[in-house]
């Protein structure tokens, strides 16, 4: 099931950096997560599924390159957008 439109929508007003932002990368990075962590829960029930399994390899590379994009420009928004989202521990 994909993020329904409410849900896109909180996410976006929780992680924009201005009002009209959708495309920031701290927005695109906030949206993979959900959707990373919807499909690892998927994937644990759903052990043989390989097709959501290369899904969740494409959009985790994704979020990868986004991260790594961000730390090279700014590095304290890098710093806030993985202390938010959690993703370091």
């Amino acid at each position: 099931m994909a993020l329904t439109t409410e849900k896109k929508q909180t996410i976006i007003q929780q992680h924009q950096v201005h009002d009209k932002d959708t495309g920031s990368p701290e927005v695109q990075i906030a949206i993979l997560t959900e959707r990373i962590n919807y499909l690892t829960d998927h994937l644990r029930t759903h052990k043989k599924d390989h097709h959501s399994r290369r899904g969740l390899l494409k959009m985790v590379g994704q979020r990868r390159g986004l991260l790594n994009y961000l730390a090279k420009t700014d590095v304290t928004r890098y710093r806030a957008i993985v202390e938010k989202l959690g993703l370091r521990r």
